[in-house]
């Protein structure tokens, strides 16, 4: 027993670790990816081919912890992982928006300013000090609201099914390790 908790915690440490790195490493990015100012790179093209990476990312990440050794360990990192990149996701079209339509917020937005306020609209706190005031930055805000609804909502249901699926195949393997393994077939 002292063997498997041994083993848990340093999953455990592992897990919170590899999440750690990965959610500095997106922050990094955020900061440090180039972005050149130009009304042709608009913040819903941005927003558009960042969702469908997102989604890609999900399915995938959704597909990982059904098949992993520790499925409640790998949906806690998922988890720790999809929450910031949606919000860093809303942040970078935020700042592209401000930078390419000056009056789209009530002041111009840095990089953290962006950041700042789409974490703010993540937890609903919406403090007041920035403002959506073009109809596109009022757009793209409704969209994190509702999208921030739905990762939260959806998303933990699906991976809650998903750590189930896991541990069922998990329990399945443990009883009959040849449940496991693919039966030869007869001609």
């Amino acid at each position: 027993m002292r063997n498997r908790d041994v083993s848990g915690r340093r999953a455990a440490a592992v897990t919170a670790l590899r999440s750690l790195l990965t959610v500095t490493a997106l922050v990094v990015v955020y900061f440090n990816v180039p972005v050149r100012t130009s009304p042709t790179v608009s913040g819903w093209f941005l927003l558009a081919a960042g969702l469908v990476g997102f989604s890609v990312l999900l399915a995938a990440q959704v597909r990982s912890i059904t098949r992993a050794e520790r499925p409640r360990m790998r949906a806690v990192e998922v988890l720790a992982t999809i929450a910031p990149m949606i919000v860093l996701l809303f942040a970078m079209s935020y700042y592209v928006l401000a930078t390419n339509t000056t009056s789209a917020f009530s002041q111009p937005l840095s990089r953290m300013d962006a950041l700042y306020f789409a974490v703010t609209v993540f937890a609903t706190v919406g403090f007041g000090d920035i403002v959506a005031r073009s109809s596109t930055a009022r757009a793209i805000v409704t969209l994190q609201m509702v999208g921030d609804l739905i990762v939260l909502g959806l998303g933990l249901r699906v991976l809650v099914g998903a750590v189930q699926i896991g541990l069922t195949r998990k329990r399945g393997e443990e009883r009959d390790p040849e449940l496991a393994q693919p039966q030869p077939t007869m001609r």
